[in-house]
């Protein structure tokens, strides 16, 4: 299949899951929309050894006890490529900067340097506009 056509398939997949979805920690929040991506790109996340979560304390303890500090240190130990963010193509990840324990909002980029995702200011997973990204990597 054609890298593009892959990718967009990817990324529409991705948000008829998730568009307008609520957040709810563990069922419907960056982590999840991300692994989401990942499997749709055919890699295969390891969610399942941090454990399950229900809110931003369960969630933070689950990201400790697989070992990581930051969302990003999660995404590094996977072996992706970091890429700037203005590289980024359509079903990449890229992360935003936001509040709370995590070290940013994990998205997905959609193209012209919009990502899809989960923000404090939106209710429900929609497409955005970022001015400020943190990282950004190729899956």
């Amino acid at each position: 299949m054609i890298e593009a056509v892959r990718r967009q398939r990817a990324a529409t997949a991705t948000i008829a899951r998730f568009r307008a979805q609520p957040l709810a920690y563990g069922k419907n929040d960056c982590v999840r929309l991300g692994a989401f991506v990942l499997r749709k790109m055919g890699r295969k996340p390891q969610l399942a050894k941090a454990g399950t979560y229900q809110s931003v304390r369960s969630a933070r303890r689950a990201l400790d006890r697989a070992g990581f500090a930051t969302i990003a240190d999660a995404i590094d130990a996977m072996g992706l490529q970091r890429i700037p963010p203005a590289a980024a193509l359509p079903a990449d990840l890229v992360l935003l900067p936001g509040e709370g324990p995590f070290g940013g909002s994990l998205t997905m980029a959609v193209g012209n340097g919009r990502v899809f995702g989960y923000h404090q200011d939106v209710v429900g997973a929609d497409i955005l506009q970022p001015l400020e990204f943190v990282a950004a990597w190729r899956v």
